[in-house]
């Protein structure tokens, strides 16, 4: 990531941080429990500490792997290799979107979770480890293999890994897949395919399905894909949390409702 990008990143989540509402901001009873229950319980859990512990171990790791990159360009440079820290530390989400995550999915009960762009698996585990059947997509094989390791470390048995370009294999894992409760896209972060992928992932989402868009202000086509899929026909509300956003379905919601809230 250029200068210049961090700094027009650092100066967009600046006016994000002084427009984010909070719980008093929030009149949906839906949203006000979300937030109360999910995005604002912050209490220690003590299944986040295997996860922290990897993490720990993965920021330490001196292990240079090549790697394909299928997307949108990686915030490291342009070489073909990469250090395993490096990718934890620029492309991981922190802990507490994980841990995020792990509440989310004990939230919503959710029993299956498609998720595109395994990367070093974090994200992944948390999901994995809230009870949730994990069936994630990654482009380059060496980051898949060592996020099959770091899983195996973690004893989880309950996730299933596809490598391949998400352009070919999101549609044959849809097909193959339990209608999924949660789809966690965090991968390519370019307009045409983000959006591309919300439609493909939209006939098998059930009512009670949550999306969840990495990185939706990244850049300015993100952010226009996000606008396109918040005016969506089907999306009846979103909650933008800067880095990451949530796309609900449910036609329980007469009337369509965007959040922005602090997190």
């Amino acid at each position: 990531m250029s200068l210049r990008h961090q700094a027009a990143l650092a100066k967009k989540y600046i006016r994000y941080y002084f427009k984010a509402g909070n719980r008093h901001d929030v009149h949906s009873p839906f949203v006000y429990t979300l937030l109360e229950e999910v995005l604002n319980n912050r209490g220690h859990q003590p299944a986040y500490e295997a996860l922290e512990a990897l993490r720990t171990r993965l920021l330490a790791s001196t292990d240079v792997i090549e790697v394909t990159d299928l997307g949108a360009g990686s915030l490291m440079g342009a070489t073909n290799t990469r250090k395993i820290r490096d990718i934890v530390r620029h492309a991981a989400k922190p802990a507490k979107f994980g841990q995020l995550f792990y509440r989310l999915v004990k939230h919503l009960n959710a029993a299956t979770v498609l998720e595109l762009g395994t990367s070093m698996g974090l994200s992944t585990a948390y999901m994995a480890t809230a009870g949730a059947t994990v069936h994630t997509i990654e482009g380059c094989p060496n980051i898949a293999a060592r996020a099959k390791a770091n899983f195996d470390s973690l004893g989880l048995q309950n996730i299933h890994q596809y490598i391949g370009n998400f352009d070919t294999e999101l549609t044959k894992v849809l097909a193959a897949i339990p209608s999924p409760d949660i789809v966690y896209i965090d991968g390519n972060h370019r307009e045409g395919p983000t959006v591309q992928y919300f439609l493909d992932c939209l006939p098998a989402m059930k009512p009670s399905s949550v999306l969840i868009f990495d990185d939706i202000h990244w850049t300015e086509g993100m952010e226009n894909a996000w606008a396109a899929i918040q005016a969506h026909p089907a999306v009846t509300l979103t909650i933008d949390l800067f880095f990451i956003g949530l796309v609900f379905i449910s036609p329980d919601f007469k009337v369509k409702q965007h959040f922005t809230l602090k997190f």
